[in-house]
């Protein structure tokens, strides 16, 4: 081994050794919150001079954490450690069950707090994988199970916090419930977005908005496709899971003539070629044969056989499902989907949700 070699083993090393470091350093510190809030919550309840405090309490307690010399426990921060505790206060089953610890509080008699072990404390930590700077993203989502799936994408997908809050902001939940029937809807909430088949890796909208143009921008089919190779890592943020990019305009030729497809990914997760077209303005039925010859060239000519069937996805403006679902044929692994410059309504996307619930719970129209 050369002393160069021994250099680099060492400085991987160093950067392995810091980033557990410093992950564990963020797991503590959720941990510590936790347990501020779960304390804070008990005394609340059960302590014997809790009337003397009342609203007080968060205020005065701040004002003497901070002379203790307690770092980061302003009011709104004792406030989001309560909040903390109160939307993971099932991990105190888990104690009080396997530690005998009282069900009702982790206060001693003598007011101490209870003796927690190493052991413990790992059982609390063992629940958390994310920063405190991702957990107070999550404390501003009031529905569970939305939380919950943000909780289970970060922790797979290692998405930053600004990623996080992009995501909440393109709705991202709500645009992925709203192809999927109310057991998915579940599954989505307790599993996180799972990619088996073609359907599962489409979003319908696709939400482009960090391309930076306007709704009424006037752009080529050429300069959107441009915007999106220029914010490539954006892109692959929208698209989700398993996707990596292969070409931009990818020729391939049939009986001298020549074709271009705008966009080329490959899915890992479904393995498979995945091929987008950029259209501008309304969707055409051409527009979806035109695609269906695309993904015929890949299938026949560039797959191997150990990989899945290709996928085709034409983005669009407009488009009308009546006429996607009457050109191609229901097993077909081609989707339009629209795209949108703009963040949506999470409103408009919830109600458009429990439309599709209601639907499908009554899928006759009948009435109760």
């Amino acid at each position: 081994m050369k002393l160069i070699e021994l250099v680099d083993i060492l400085q991987q090393t160093h950067q392995v050794m810091n980033r557990r470091a410093s992950q564990a350093i963020d797991i503590s510190l959720v941990v510590r919150n936790w347990l501020f809030g779960c304390y804070i919550v008990e005394f609340q309840q059960n302590g014997e001079d809790r009337a003397q405090y009342g609203a007080k309490l968060i205020v005065g307690l701040s004002e003497q954490l901070r002379k203790a010399g307690v770092p980061g426990c302003s009011v709104s921060n004792l406030r989001s450690f309560r909040q903390f505790y109160e939307g993971y206060s099932q991990i105190r089953q888990t104690l009080s069950g396997e530690f005998d610890l009282d069900e009702n509080t982790l206060f001693s008699s003598s007011g101490q707090t209870a003796n927690l072990s190493t052991r413990a404390i790992t059982v609390i930590a063992s629940h958390f994988k994310l920063s405190w700077s991702h957990y107070l993203i999550l404390l501003g989502i009031k529905n569970p199970e939305e939380r919950h799936f943000y909780e289970i994408e970060v922790a797979a997908a290692g998405w930053t916090v600004r990623e996080l809050e992009r995501q909440i902001s393109s709705a991202l939940y709500e645009r992925l419930a709203l192809s999927r029937d109310t057991e998915q809807v579940r599954q989505l909430a307790n599993q996180g977005q799972i990619i088996e088949s073609p359907r599962d890796a489409v979003k319908d909208p696709y939400v482009l908005e960090f391309l930076g143009f306007k709704e009424e921008t006037i752009y080529s089919e050429n300069e959107l496709e441009t915007a999106i190779i220029n914010k490539l890592e954006h892109f692959l943020l929208e698209l989700g899971k398993g996707f990596l990019f292969e070409a931009r305009q990818k020729r391939f030729s049939f009986e001298e003539d020549h074709f271009y497809v705008d966009l080329v990914f490959y899915n890992r997760l479904l393995r498979c070629y995945v091929l987008i077209d950029l259209k501008l303005g309304k969707l055409a039925h051409q527009d979806l044969g035109q695609m269906q010859m695309y993904v015929n060239y890949f299938d026949r000519f560039v797959k191997t056989e150990d990989e899945n069937p290709t996928i085709g996805i034409v983005l669009c403006k407009r488009k009308k499902d009546a006429l996607v679902e009457l050109t191609l044929p229901k097993d077909a692994n081609i989707f339009a989907a629209q795209y949108q410059l703009y963040l949506p309504s999470k409103e408009e996307l919830k109600r458009q949700i429990e439309q599709v619930v209601m639907d499908a719970e009554n899928p006759e129209g009948e009435s109760e």
